[in-house]
């Protein structure tokens, strides 16, 4: 399939590159001249503008926004739809609130527009790893675009299925690929969003974890009760049968054998939205969440006063987003 690409960052180039390995064609655009070449000479068609991009794509035209949420897709997505043609699709595949997605559906619709909302979790390790995607839409818009998904995802690998699930049962077989059509406009968001703030949480838990291990040594304590813990080791042996291996440990794992004091992080740590619309959320269902809601407060708190902890998080958010610290 043919796919205008706009936003060709740390993610959207990655995703476009895997589209292309996968058998698609891209059609590239970024504000960035230089990102759009690179592409381009990885077997991209180049596009000079939106205009540019429509003129290259087929019927319907399905376009991929692929940029930092908030004015930039907002204005992305009303610069799409002045050039689209009735029954073209605009995707938004960043971390857009998803009450903008039910907006912008509702909007667009008035148009003989598609929007579908691709909730996208992957990181820079997607081109290789594959993206787990949480998608709102409709029925037949999923349908056509199934191929691309289906490209994108991580596929079943090796991960041993879900003992007593099925499709009998009314599950999403799709799941198991790593993607799911959640349901209409906005639910793609709703459900990555809560990903999000489940993700502080365990980030948290790590990071107090590691800032206890590490506090041990201080000379606060009684001598005898002092250790020196070698937290590679302890990272290393925790994401070997441990119950609370994951991915995100892998990371830290990491990141503390090549340094383990974490020296090049200061332990500003941001947060991109996703967990206070998930506090939000929260508080509009009133339905508890005392882990997620202290693991956001933690991420202000980090940007006064800095703790071990605090460079762990950062550690953690560069490693499966690149994402760099805030300045001071």
């Amino acid at each position: 399939m043919k796919i205008g690409m706009i936003g060709l960052g740390r993610m959207g180039g990655n995703m476009a590159l895997r589209l292309m390995k996968g058998g698609h064609q891209i059609v590239a655009y970024d504000r960035d001249e230089s990102a759009v070449a690179k592409l381009a000479a990885d077997g991209a068609e180049a596009a000079s503008s939106l205009e540019d991009v429509r003129s290259k794509l087929d019927s319907p035209a399905i376009w991929w926004v692929m940029l930092p949420a908030g004015e930039i897709t907002e204005g992305t997505v009303e610069a799409i739809a002045a050039n689209a043609k009735p029954g073209d699709i605009v995707i938004d595949g960043g971390n857009s609130f998803y009450k903008d997605d039910i907006r912008r559906a509702k909007a667009l619709a008035e148009k003989q527009l598609h929007y579908v909302d691709v909730g996208t979790s992957g990181g820079v390790w997607g081109l290789d790893r594959g993206y787990c995607m949480m998608i709102g839409g409709d029925d037949e818009t999923m349908a056509l675009l199934d191929p691309i998904f289906r490209t994108l995802a991580p596929g079943r690998g090796d991960i041993p299925r879900t003992p007593d699930r099925s499709i009998d049962n009314g599950e999403d077989d799709r799941a198991e690929f790593g993607y799911i059509h959640a349901g209409p406009p906005g639910s793609g968001h709703f459900v990555k969003m809560v990903h999000n703030g489940i993700e502080y949480g365990l980030m948290q838990a790590y990071a107090e974890g590691f800032d206890i291990l590490k506090s041990k040594s201080s000379d606060k304590l009684p001598e005898d009760e002092r250790f020196d813990l070698n937290l590679t080791d302890i990272a290393e042996v925790w994401r070997r049968g441990s119950v609370i291996s994951s991915w995100l440990l892998d990371l830290t794992a990491a990141a503390l054998a090549k340094d383990m004091s974490l020296a090049k992080f200061s332990g500003r740590v941001a947060d991109s939205g996703e967990g206070r619309w998930t506090v939000d959320a929260a508080m509009e269902e009133a339905v508890p969440a005392h882990v997620l809601t202290a693991a956001l407060f933690a991420r202000y708190r980090s940007r006064v006063d800095h703790t071990f902890g605090d460079q762990v998080l950062s550690a953690m958010r560069f490693g499966f987003g690149g994402h760099v610290e805030m300045p001071q």
